[in-house]
């Protein structure tokens, strides 16, 4: 198994940019095998880190290294800042970069698999709205999206900054109305999947029910139910910790579809 530490420049932010990835055990090393054959292109998870993290997140407060040991599975952890993965109003064009740049630098440097049934994304907190928002407006790009305490709602989350008279979400998102219904809101993109009848991906989604977000999870599940979209909703003990998260991942490894022991 391998580790990467990746350094590129995007073109999309025109800056500087990082991801760790992990790349399966290809083997044992043979005179003459070359690369080409000796594993690979490999099924990959896109794990996304949340609010006040980086790339290196997942790896520093969680045991995700030992866990995919034996899978033959990729995992690619972006940074992405205090994006929320999206195209900033005043900011930088981190949409872009995690739906389209991302994917096609890490398939151009590494051995991933393009195949929509061999790519699933997943992440915590912010990271959870990108994952179900990445897997939702690209369903024929992603077989699965897991979202691990979530922040489901922006939009309330938007129109209780604005009450406050706070400012970081409507930099990123704009205003809280015009937010509602539009492509950055989950509510609406589950609407819009589950009526144009292409094919779905599998949700996971878990909440701690001590979770500050707790309450948005659970609004955000029955709007998905009622839509007949493949959600696995689980809850449990805890808050918006890591010590839930780095469990819950272990979960959420077992539940991705396609991934087996190498």
């Amino acid at each position: 198994m391998a580790l990467i530490h990746c350094h590129f420049f995007s073109q999309v932010l025109g800056l500087m940019s990082t991801m760790t990835v992990i790349l399966p055990d290809p083997g044992p090393f043979k005179a003459g095998v070359t690369s080409e054959n000796r594993g690979g292109p490999y099924p990959t998870l896109t794990l996304l880190h949340g609010l006040s993290d980086d790339h290196t997140a997942w790896q520093r407060r969680t045991a995700i290294e030992r866990y995919v040991e034996g899978l033959n599975l990729a995992v690619v952890m972006p940074a992405v800042e205090r994006s929320y993965y999206a195209d900033m109003g005043f900011g930088r064009q981190y949409w872009t970069f995690i739906s389209e740049e991302v994917p096609a630098f890490a398939r151009h440097s590494f051995p991933l698999s393009g195949n929509r049934d061999e790519n699933s994304v997943a992440g915590l907190s912010m990271g959870g709205y990108g994952a179900f928002k990445l897997a939702l407006a690209y369903p024929d790009r992603y077989a699965a999206a897991a979202s691990l305490s979530g922040t489901l709602d922006v939009v309330r989350l938007a129109r209780t900054e604005q009450a406050a008279g706070q400012t970081e979400l409507k930099n990123i998102f704009g205003e809280a109305d015009a937010l509602a219904g539009g492509a950055n809101d989950l509510f609406a993109l589950t609407k819009q999947l589950a009526a144009q009848g292409r094919p779905q991906p599998r949700l996971y989604q878990w909440c701690g029910v001590d979770d500050f977000l707790y309450e948005d999870n659970i609004r955000f599940r029955k709007h998905a139910e009622s839509l007949g979209l493949d959600l696995t909703c689980e809850e449990g003990p805890g808050g918006h910790e890591w010590r839930c998260w780095d469990a819950q991942i272990q979960r959420v490894l077992a539940w991705l579809p396609g991934v087996k022991r190498q």
